[in-house]
């Protein structure tokens, strides 16, 4: 055996130094590294549910968008129907500052839970409103009372189905994050509870104006 082959071949660095790492080499041990962890890491997340959780948290997004989009059109409706109703009970005050309180209480809204709750708010109001047309018939026969307060209804429908829509997606989320493991380690990476949005019960119990 020659004196070289007692010498392990790992021994050399790349600059052919036996024992000696050049810098090249330390840099490229420390890449290999930084992706072995970083593979490590998306394995172990995408085991726990984490690809998950953000897909469900996706789901609830995209409802809540079409529940906005519906609340919208309500909200566009509200001027022209107080108006109308204004007309022929002018007296009622006390239902159309609540009504233009809640509506921009909604408007000016941040988060989605603020939302919600102006929502549910303003949703409140419009039923006391609806109440009036069953006190004043002249009310309830006008022609463009009439064909708003239809838009309105079919408005509500829409925003009933699309807040069903969300709640259920918002059911699967809250239970999936609640469930182990994902219970553990969900809030650590900014999974947090979702708010439902119910109707209120005076929404609810909207009457049907009957022309």
């Amino acid at each position: 055996m020659s004196p070289l082959d007692s010498y392990d071949s790992g021994s050399f660095g790349l600059a052919g130094q036996p024992g000696v790492r050049s810098a090249e080499e330390d840099e490229m041990r420390a890449h290999i590294a930084r992706v072995g962890v970083v593979l490590c890491v998306a394995v172990g997340l995408s085991g726990c549910g984490y690809n998950s959780m953000v897909t469900l948290k996706e789901q609830i997004d995209a409802a809540w968008a079409q529940v906005e989009n519906q609340l919208q059109r309500r909200n566009d409706l509200i001027p022209n129907l107080v108006e109308v109703t204004k007309g022929y009970a002018a007296h009622e005050k006390e239902v159309f500052e609540h009504i233009a309180d809640a509506r921009s209480k909604l408007i000016g809204a941040g988060t989605r839970a603020e939302k919600i709750d102006a929502a549910e708010n303003l949703g409140s109001a419009l039923s006391r409103l609806l109440m009036i047309a069953e006190q004043y018939p002249q009310l309830k026969a006008d022609a463009q009372f009439a064909r708003l307060s239809d838009e309105l209804a079919g408005t509500e429908n829409r925003i009933a189905t699309e807040r069903r829509r969300y709640n259920e997606a918002v059911r699967e989320y809250n239970t999936f994050i609640k469930k182990l493991p994902q219970t553990a380690y969900a809030h650590w990476f900014g999974f947090q509870e979702e708010k439902y949005f119910e109707a209120s019960k005076e929404a609810q119990q909207v009457p049907k104006v009957a022309f």
